[in-house]
């Protein structure tokens, strides 16, 4: 184990040329970063996603319910037991062979079964007032970090001279504010990789997914190589577009469509300025050409530009769906819906196509019954768009 661990720690591929772990570590005079410190993140996770809950319980809903934000859910379809137990054990989504089969076995018509599948599944969907909650502690949170990434920035000569990152490394003693900073971002990302699969899903699950992992990637072996200067540039950065977005969306979500929409389009504006104009020109400048004059070639440094890079190639692909939401908000007048929206507010729209004949109001089949409630019609409830 001590071997592969020498192996992979090899000073000549982290390090620049005449640099080695020993100029890393802390002495009296000085503090640097050490690899054990990282630990400190997980528990650091676990307690922001603890204040996350608390928050969102005791702050973020009695906020929602104060501006009106609907609390109750999709409208449930009504019980069926023969189509709850397609739902559950075979497929939410049935073909229109297993529809005919199921219109036949029920005497119900296709648009109706196919209604109530389109009900079932929105039931599962979180509310409006949830996915307040969650923008609300996200929106609180960026705009915190943010603050005091800005607020410690300012005093430090790498905000204004990027090639200050590089200048006296590896002698660059680990501030406390910047040990904070670095750590809590950190902790956010990984708080974020778990609470990702039980928080409202995105259409951009996937992306968000694979930016997570860099994020953490990245944060992680700059903390380690001490090149963390130019990582305070790129979580500032980053963070300042999605205070708009989050504001954006608590705006839809309490139905003020004029202030969301404006939001949006700010929000449009400083992700393409900040992600298109702002990284390349100062981030990926300075890591791919500066850092090579100062450090010179060592094979970690290209392993942070391609991170960097496929991080770019995120902000297009964001980018390119964002466009895509905002020329369609200016020729409409207003935003339909957001590109990095919920999932649930795309798909699944109720059709209003009359059907050809309406289902019993009670079905008995093997022994069970489900009544519509709905006097033999089964309604539908429309998915509302948001950002």
């Amino acid at each position: 184990m001590a071997g592969i661990l020498a192996w992979f720690w090899n000073e000549r591929f982290w390090l620049p040329h005449n640099v080695t772990w020993a100029d890393l570590q802390s002495t009296e005079e000085a503090t640097f970063p050490q690899a054990e410190d990282l630990y400190l993140a997980f528990p650091l996770a676990f307690c922001i996603f603890m204040i996350r809950l608390l928050f969102e319980r005791f702050i973020a809903k009695p906020c929602a319910l104060g501006l009106k934000v609907q609390a109750n859910g999709p409208q449930k379809a009504p019980p069926n037991a023969i189509l709850e137990k397609v739902f559950t054990a075979i497929t939410k989504h049935p073909d229109e062979k297993r529809l005919e089969g199921l219109s036949k076995q029920l005497d119900w018509d296709v648009r109706s079964i196919q209604r109530w599948f389109r009900q079932r599944r929105n039931q599962e969907k979180p509310s409006t007032l949830r996915k307040f909650c969650e923008s609300m502690w996200r929106f609180t949170f960026y705009l915190y970090i943010f603050t005091y990434g800005v607020r410690f920035l300012k005093k430090t000569p790498w905000l204004w001279n990027t090639r200050q990152c590089w200048s006296g490394y590896p002698n660059q003693p680990l501030m406390p504010d910047l040990h904070y900073y670095y750590l809590v971002q950190l902790s956010f990302y990984w708080s974020l990789m778990f609470s990702q699969f039980i928080d409202v899903k995105r259409k951009d699950f996937g992306i968000m997914f694979t930016h997570h992992v860099l994020a953490v990637t990245l944060l992680t072996f700059s903390y380690i190589t001490n090149l963390m200067r130019v990582g305070t540039l790129i979580l500032c950065l980053h963070d300042v577009a999605d205070i708009v977005l989050e504001a954006a969306k608590m705006t839809n979500y309490c139905k003020w469509q004029k202030l969301s929409d404006l939001l949006f389009i700010t929000f449009a504006v400083v992700f393409i300025v900040s992600r298109l104009g702002i990284y390349p020109l100062w981030i990926l400048n300075t890591t791919l050409f500066e850092l090579y004059e100062a450090l010179g070639n060592f094979p970690a440094l290209w392993v942070l530009n391609v991170m960097l890079i496929v991080l770019q190639i995120l902000h297009c692909l964001w980018s390119y769906l964002i466009i895509k939401t905002a020329y369609k908000a200016i020729s409409k007048g207003k935003v339909t819906k957001d590109a990095r929206s919920d999932v649930e507010s795309s798909s699944d729209e109720d059709d209003t196509v009359p059907r050809s004949k309406a289902p019993h109001s009670a079905i008995a089949t093997n022994g069970t019954s489900g009544a519509n409630g709905t006097n033999g019609y089964l309604t539908g409830a429309t998915c509302s768009e948001e950002h």
